[in-house]
């Protein structure tokens, strides 16, 4: 009977902690710098062509930012290399396209957990052709991106991390 009662007492406990951590609310803070990639239109060539930018760019973006401590070195690292990105996309894309480094705004949104607040915000912005696709954006800074790569992992683990991350960076 004491087995139940002390089972039953640890799995009470496990749910309480869980139900706290998941209304617990994650959000990205204000300073922080963030990429956007938007498409030509939503036909399949052209979200196909986005994702492939996307996925040259965010290759690219990590050799450049991997060692990066805070956003004035992710800031610098960014507007000094904005050449450098603009040859990974010419080589990724006949497509013309355009590059911008400054503030922009973005909806609010919630992702598995962790809220991205609506506003203006640093951002590097590469929209493709006329721009009227649907968009992919992630945080460079803190480096985010590097979390969503694994689209299986759990809200609570994806929380966990974010805010790790958020410590490590933004103390």
């Amino acid at each position: 009977m004491k087995k139940k009662t002390i089972i039953l007492i640890i799995i009470a406990f496990i749910i309480t902690i869980l139900v706290y951590n998941k209304n617990e609310e994650i959000i990205i803070p204000k300073e922080s710098i963030r990429i956007r990639i938007i498409a030509n239109s939503n036909e399949t060539i052209d979200i196909k062509e986005k994702l492939e930018v996307k996925k040259n760019i965010e290759k690219e973006l990590y050799s450049l930012l991997k060692d990066v401590s805070s956003i004035e070195e992710a800031r610098d690292i960014i507007q000094n290399n904005l050449e450098r990105l603009n040859i990974v996309i010419d080589d990724t894309t006949d497509e013309d396209y355009l590059v911008s480094f400054g503030n922009n705004y973005f909806p609010r949104k919630v992702y598995k957990g962790v809220v991205y607040e609506e506003g203006l915000y640093e951002s590097l912005t590469i929209t493709l052709g006329s721009g009227v696709g649907n968009n992919w954006w992630c945080v460079l800074f803190p480096p985010l991106c590097l979390l969503d790569g694994n689209e299986d992992t759990e809200d609570v683990e994806y929380q966990f991390f974010v805010k790790e991350l958020l410590d490590e960076y933004i103390g």
